[in-house]
């Protein structure tokens, strides 16, 4: 059985581990489902996690994308760890305002900022 190719791409610093995506954009369920399995690893290996989830290059998202943000939150903080999302398009950021996620996630400018924010 072939194992799937990941749609992310992860790196650490210091501490903080650094997801960013492959795709442009994040609409398929399935695709949405192995990133948050994915993340989800990530979180589940750490014993307090910092994470910084780099949306660079992504131009759409979906709301199931939304939906698996809010619970790896929830993991993250389970674990009393810390999340920042980085670098969302204008499109994207406005979505979370309207959603009113905007108040649920710290969202910086740019991963440079995120990853001092830690």
């Amino acid at each position: 059985m072939a194992s799937e190719e990941s749609r992310l791409r992860i790196s650490h610093a210091n501490d903080v581990t650094e997801v960013s995506f492959v795709d442009r954009n994040i609409l398929d369920e399935a695709n949405i489902q192995s990133i948050r399995d994915q993340i989800s690893s990530i979180v589940a290996s750490q014993e307090r996690p910092k994470l910084l989830i780099n949306f660079q290059n992504v131009d759409h998202l979906s709301s199931a994308a939304l939906g698996a943000l809010i619970r790896i939150r929830s993991e993250i903080l389970e674990k009393e760890g810390e999340l920042r999302l980085a670098e969302i398009d204008s499109q994207i950021y406005d979505v979370f305002v309207i959603t009113q996620l905007h108040t649920l996630f710290q969202i910086h400018q740019s991963a440079d900022e995120a990853r001092a924010s830690f």
